[in-house]
């Protein structure tokens, strides 16, 4: 499916929607007010700290500095930092290092365009570098925004629920990963097209819920794990005698949309890398002595190993060979922090895990295919969160077993909605006073309320508060100074 009309169809319900929903109208508020005071502190902490040596990858920059660029710099020099280095070196020179093939092209492609494209006018004020910082904070800020709704419209079909929807996606706009819902990383682009797709999907529209996912396999490698979501929906109707060869048609070519951005990219990185009839670009002198100093590869440089591989993907031989990437790999001594900074995300999955599963027994032992009596038709308990819940599983024990655990965070709050519903129905059950305050003109935000009447929350209430409000500023401050916060 075309990207422009989906994304037009998107844009013109949301306008719809904001008309009539006040807790819409406050999600994006409060969203937009999250994404500035992000900005606000990363300017903050990247002035007050100064910037650790890390061992990250720092390539040469060509263009010569002018005025601007130093203000810039100033304001959004923070959002450039660890693996956004490779994403703004992807969107200006394109593949040039084999590693760099391991960030997907959706990112790059966007951000590039729009530095090339509407701020073209600006190049003889900045230069390339300066526009791609500027063009990824505006995207990853509306990108976020536009996440956070879709969250929200998720969260209304699939609980039944506008309140504890509502919870989640102010959640969301505050979650410990913030920080890169902002810099140039690629989670709330990713976040965007999954809650999407999720929401389509559960309004039953396959193709649409398909492109979005899409989006979202072009954006991260992981958005190949959403294939799963259409394959159960379809599993889930022939079990229950709702299916029909219209259903398994739209499954398979939903199926078709979310490995096709993976396949073609590999393809991409095949052709570049393996055969010498690609005509690759002139690469400048300053970035093949870096890559003679660092040992980097670069392309056609010779014929990688992966190339003569029965499946050659290049994505998974370079995770594995220049990060380590594979099953108990990370089950280090050294690596112990890196253990206990992920381990609030693992103690808050696993305990939405069991809550769910210790009180739908039934619908756990039939998989939620089968029509049995759960705790409660709607809210976090209900039926249709089963498959949510299961993703949360798949990807939290994967993540923990087989990848760089610090990354988990990151993962599982751009990837996974039953987290945040987790989370707003613990608050919502700890905290039913809020809903009995009095309204005035403007809707009430629970969260603000939250805050104001700190003394007063439970225990539970002020853990998950003190989370996300914790890894929030924490995270800003280690992050856009290159200390370990990836």
């Amino acid at each position: 499916m075309n990207g422009g009309p989906v994304m037009g169809w998107y844009w013109s319900n949301c306008k719809t929607w904001w008309s009539q929903d006040p807790f819409l109208q406050e999600v994006v508020r409060f969203s937009l007010w999250c994404r500035g005071l992000t900005l606000l502190m990363q300017v903050v902490f990247n002035l007050l700290i100064p910037d650790h040596s890390a061992d990250a990858f720092s390539p040469p920059r060509l263009e010569p500095s002018m005025f601007g660029d130093h203000v810039v710099e100033l304001f959004f020099g923070g959002l450039g930092r660890w693996d956004a280095e490779h994403f703004l070196f992807i969107a200006e020179h394109g593949y040039v290092y084999e590693h760099n093939m391991a960030f997907f092209p959706l990112l790059p492609l966007i951000i590039g365009g729009l530095a090339r494209g509407p701020l073209l006018p600006l190049a003889g004020l900045l230069r390339l570098r300066s526009r791609l910082l500027i063009s990824s904070a505006c995207l990853n800020c509306v990108c976020s925004t536009l996440a956070a709704v879709s969250l929200y419209l998720l969260g209304c079909v699939t609980l039944q629920s506008r309140r504890l929807a509502f919870i989640a996606a102010l959640l969301f706009c505050m979650c410990p990963v913030s920080i890169f819902m902002s810099t140039t990383y690629s989670e709330s682009l990713y976040a965007l097209a999954t809650f999407t797709g999720l929401w389509q999907l559960q309004k039953n529209r396959t193709l649409c819920g398909s492109a979005f996912f899409s989006f979202a396999s072009f954006a991260r490698s992981n958005g190949l794990v959403n294939a799963g979501f259409l394959l159960y929906s379809a599993v889930k109707a022939t079990v229950q005698r709702k299916g029909n060869c219209r259903l398994v048609t739209r499954t398979v070519f939903g199926i078709f949309f979310v490995i096709l951005p993976i396949v073609l990219f590999q393809g991409y990185c095949y052709m570049r890398s393996c055969l010498e009839s690609f005509e690759n670009d002139q690469i400048p002198q300053e970035l093949l002595q870096l890559a003679l100093e660092k040992g980097y590869r670069v392309q056609k440089e010779s014929i990688p190993a992966w190339c003569s591989f029965s499946i050659p993907i290049a994505y998974s031989h370079i995770q594995n060979e220049y990060w380590d990437v594979g099953l108990f790999r990370y089950f280090k001594l050294q690596q112990l922090p890196n253990f206990l900074l992920a381990l609030p995300v693992l103690i808050l999955s696993t305990s939405a895990i069991l809550e769910y599963t210790s009180s739908n027994l039934e619908l756990c032992r039939t998989l939620g295919l089968c029509k049995v009596k759960s705790k409660q038709a709607n809210g976090f308990y209900g039926p249709q969160v089963f498959v949510h819940v299961a993703h949360l599983a798949a990807l939290t024990a994967f993540g923990f077993l087989c990848m760089h655990v610090q990354v988990l965070t990151r993962l599982l709050f751009s990837s996974c909605p039953v987290l945040f519903w987790f989370c707003s129905h613990v608050v919502h059950k700890n905290e039913p006073w809020i809903w009995s305050l009095k309204k005035c003109k403007t809707i009430y935000n629970p969260v603000i309320q939250f805050l104001i009447g700190w003394t007063s929350l439970q225990p539970g209430t002020k853990i998950i508060l003190g989370y996300f409000l914790g890894y929030w500023v924490i995270g800003t401050a280690l992050h856009v100074n290159f200390l370990p916060w990836t």
